[in-house]
């Protein structure tokens, strides 16, 4: 399920069903007794329409929250909403005025959770909650759980050991186990799932720890299933690297990427799966430091490429989601301005070199016609629609607890991850 189409998707599922049953003149199953069925095709239908109804009621409260919010916003923090700076999880003095210099003063729009640890990441959380204001997106990498992260939290299999599930039920399990704990925490993004498809048999090229392998529709299958139990859980998915990282030779941490696949294999193997993923109606994408010739033929990162972003993830693969960029401050971005990211195509833009100054550079785009308002009026509206849909209270337990509880539920998934794998 989805965070944005959770009614939509079981309106979907259950469509053909309630066709066949208004065929045959009746759905449900006699009750025990025989006679009338607990539930007609009419109360089904009647069912669905509520259903659909609500929907469309929460959409438009949500756009409706989105419009009223940004009624009084100057540009100066329209511009900062679309930021999310990377951050150490230290509650000290020093880290934690550092981190509301961000929220307080800047008025970003999210942060990216660095190092650190879980009940340190609690207390960030709850101090930026406390100050009131617009929600904030806190996202985290989670590929192999938070661990990844936060030494102090349970630690899962990496990718290349998920890629031999044989049942997606587990990845959906692992998803739902991370968003927990993501909630325990204060935590409402996870960049994740890996969607990225290695060469060969998997064995080969620089994402092969992370990629969930060489096979597009499995990779497909095991990341959707980590993202419906992710965004069941309430917590933003953002499938990664669009369009796909698997045969670039380059670390894009150290320079751009370089895909020279022809269309053919490009299209049928690095973007299946998040094909899948937008057909599925999940909620952010992340655009990684790529230059791919067959898609866009000027030599630039993804994530300054209208064709990549435009063209083909909004119109051709039709999503209506978050857009976010790899980090700024990687060397694969290098000389790229989080406003040329944005007039591009992104919602977000994570980790800036300098936030305030990319805060200064997108106003001054603005007032010298290089970025439209409009535009950065549509990418905040965008994010505030999906801020309304997780304001959903955060489980609080007090700080001692936290560690004990998060641990106590995790090793019963993880041994399931690990019975349901085959070993080398």
């Amino acid at each position: 399920m989805t965070l944005r189409n959770l009614k939509i998707n079981r309106y979907l599922i259950g469509l053909p069903i309630l066709l066949l049953a208004i065929a045959m003149g009746g759905c449900s199953v006699a009750g025990e007794h025989g006679g009338r069925p607990e539930h007609d095709s009419a109360i089904i239908a009647d069912s669905i329409a509520d259903d659909l109804q609500e929907l469309n009621d929460l959409t438009s409260i949500a756009y409706a929250y989105a419009d009223s919010v940004l009624a009084s916003m100057p540009i100066e923090r329209k511009a900062a909403m679309m930021l999310m700076p990377a951050v150490f999880s230290r509650a000290d003095r020093l880290n934690m005025r550092h981190i509301l210099n961000y929220t307080d003063s800047m008025g970003v729009g999210g942060l990216v959770l660095l190092k650190g640890s879980l009940t340190e990441a609690a207390q960030i959380a709850d101090t930026i909650a406390s100050r009131g204001g617009p929600q904030i997106f806190l996202a985290v990498d989670a590929e192999n759980g938070l661990r990844m992260r936060f030494p102090d939290a349970p630690e899962f299999p990496w990718n290349r050991e998920l890629g031999r599930l044989s049942d997606d039920q587990v990845m959906y399990e692992f998803g739902q186990e991370i968003a927990r704990e993501c909630r325990l925490i204060g935590i409402n993004m996870v960049l994740g799932p890996v969607m990225d498809v290695v060469p060969g048999n998997g064995s080969n090229g620089l994402m092969r720890k992370r990629s969930l392998g060489s096979d597009p529709e499995k990779v497909a299958e095991l990341a959707i299933a980590y993202s419906r139990g992710i965004e069941d859980g309430n917590v933003i998915s953002v499938a990664k690297h669009f369009p796909g990282h698997g045969s670039a030779t380059q670390d894009t941490h150290k320079s751009l990427g370089e895909i020279e696949s022809p269309r053919s294999v490009i299209d049928s193997i690095d973007l299946y799966p998040f094909r899948r993923y937008v057909e599925e109606g999940l909620s952010g994408v992340m655009i990684g430091h790529l230059s791919v010739r067959a898609l866009d033929s000027i030599r630039r990162p993804a994530v300054v490429s209208p064709v990549i972003m435009n063209e083909i993830l909004r119109r051709k693969l039709g999503f209506n989601g978050l857009i976010i960029t790899d980090a700024l401050n990687m060397e694969g971005a290098l000389g790229v301005s989080a406003w040329q990211a944005i007039a591009a195509g992104a919602d977000i833009v994570i980790a800036p070199s300098d936030t305030r100054r990319e805060i200064e550079e997108t106003v001054k785009a603005a007032r010298r016609g290089d970025l439209s308002e409009d535009i950065i009026t549509d990418r905040c509206r965008r994010i505030l629609f999906y801020k309304y849909l997780l304001q959903s209270p955060r489980t609080h337990l007090p700080y001692p607890t936290l560690l004990k509880r998060v641990n106590e539920l995790a090793p019963d998934v993880n041994a399931s991850i690990r019975q349901s794998y085959s070993s080398d």
